[in-house]
């Protein structure tokens, strides 16, 4: 059995490519911590992903650096010639399902947001107080 899940967070935006038979192609890493810690320091491990199709249009689409996703998959490895003719070897997780477990702000839902209060809305004026 070929499985894989875990919790990460995207190292940086994710890149879009389509293939030459035109479907698309989503690469990305997500920075995944260890259980276990080292000398009191945690620890990440920086794991390699490919999501393809509607998939990879939705990661795209709604993540960005720092965002939180859970993502399971299937480990994969290929190899491919380099230009210089060196053989490369690539190990990466191709997605089977991506879930955001943050939600994401675009331009639009941020005008939408209320305002935040600041110290100074909370603050009654002495016209305010019952006594």
């Amino acid at each position: 059995m070929n499985k894989f899940f875990c919790i990460g967070n995207f190292v940086k935006d994710p890149e879009l490519s389509t293939t030459k038979n035109g479907i698309n192609c989503c690469k990305f890493t997500l920075a995944v911590d260890r259980q276990y810690q080292s000398g009191g320091e945690k620890k990440s491990d920086f794991i390699s992903f490919i999501a393809w199709r509607g998939t990879a249009d939705n990661i795209n689409k709604y993540c960005r650096k720092g965002t939180q996703v859970f993502v399971d998959g299937e480990l994969q490895t290929r190899t491919y010639e380099a230009a210089d003719g060196t053989k490369k070897y690539i190990t990466e997780i191709v997605v089977g399902t991506c879930k955001f477990l943050q939600r994401t702000v675009n331009a639009q839902d941020a005008q939408k947001q209320p305002k935040q209060s600041s110290v100074e809305d909370l603050q009654p004026d002495d016209g305010d107080l019952p006594f």
